[in-house]
């Protein structure tokens, strides 16, 4: 049996999903697994034993060059040629229902009601039927693994085996892997009200007797690892890293502290300590808790189906809250 999983994007999106196939593998070892992604995340997903092929589309070129469509819906038509005999959209976005049916006869996805953009589901031959507002891990599951006849415990998502593989071949990371025990600082996110006062995080670092690592991935993330390394004597600005390198150290790193963003849910799924900082967005929902992955939330109350995009509520979070939580799980 071939299945093609849709799930485009983004980093942490698509980390919630791919805890899924190990159970699918788990259940059923003979069925083949493809993942359809952006192909600016398509690293996310490399080496994962439990994906057979990644297949990259470039769909976000289409929003600055409309003839860019030809070349992926030709590019998706030579993915169909696959013969799937399942397409399941995990993404539950217009673009993602269409990529879908394109891909293949039979497109599993949420019903109308379970997602944000509901046409979407005019596109499935079957709909799985979820709240929106429940937690996005045992979303992804339930729309994976539910038409394949898979039951998924709760027990069996704490015990899961980490999921993000690596393979850096170079030293680039030298200096990193030198060193045995660090923690891995994550300053930035991809809105500004996910983003934690850079002055707050200078206080926990400086209250922290652990090397302190941060990584970057823009000039603003750049410029605030660079004060902190010049603020506190712990802590180095990381090098530029790619997808690969960064799933490197952060599985190397003894706890990762930052907000509701990629990095911080790769600890998660690396099964690496961590502490995940939330404002504007729910925490009951976007990552899953365990001894040791744990959340500190501002004192804002949450609509899941309506974000207020001036709620910068994660700037409130005391950080003494973080510096006694951190130096709980490194003593755990």
């Amino acid at each position: 049996m071939k299945i093609a999983i849709v799930k485009l994007s983004a980093m942490g999106d698509i980390i919630h999903a791919m805890i899924a196939v190990q159970f699918i593998k788990q259940a059923k070892p003979e069925i083949q697994i493809d993942w359809i992604v952006e192909q600016g995340f398509a690293q996310v997903l490399a080496h994962n034993p439990h994906i057979d092929n990644i297949l990259a589309l470039n769909l976000k070129a289409i929003k600055k060059n409309k003839m860019a469509l030809f070349t992926e819906v030709k590019k998706i038509n030579t993915y169909a040629k696959n013969n799937y005999d399942l397409v399941i959209d995990a993404q539950g976005l217009l673009k993602s229902a269409i990529t879908s049916k394109l891909l293949g006869k039979k497109v599993i996805g949420f019903s109308k009601a379970s997602i944000r953009e509901g046409v979407s589901s005019y596109f499935y031959d079957e709909k799985i039927a979820i709240a929106y507002e429940k937690n996005a891990i045992e979303r992804n599951i339930k729309v994976l693994c539910e038409p394949l006849a898979i039951s998924v415990s709760k027990e069996q998502i704490l015990n899961k085996e980490a999921f993000l593989y690596f393979k850096t071949s170079q030293n680039l990371l030298m200096e990193i892997d030198t060193i045995k025990n660090y923690l891995l600082l994550v300053v930035g996110a991809s809105v500004k009200n996910k983003i934690y006062p850079k002055e707050k995080f200078l206080k926990v670092v400086q209250n922290i007797n652990e090397k302190v690592f941060v990584i970057w991935a823009n000039d603003y993330e750049k410029e605030v690892a660079e004060y902190l390394a010049r603020k506190a004597n712990n802590v180095i600005a990381c090098p530029k890293l790619n997808l690969d390198e960064l799933k490197h150290v952060i599985a190397k790193s003894k706890l990762v502290i930052g907000g509701d963003t990629g990095p911080t849910h790769m600890a998660w799924a690396l099964n690496v300590p961590s502490i995940t900082l939330f404002g504007n967005t729910p925490e009951y929902r976007n990552t899953y808790i365990t001894p040791i992955n744990q959340v500190l939330k501002s004192k804002t109350k949450v609509n899941p189906l309506k974000l207020d995009k001036n709620d910068f509520s994660i700037q409130e979070i005391d950080p003494n809250s973080i510096i006694e939580l951190a130096k709980e799980l490194l003593n755990a």
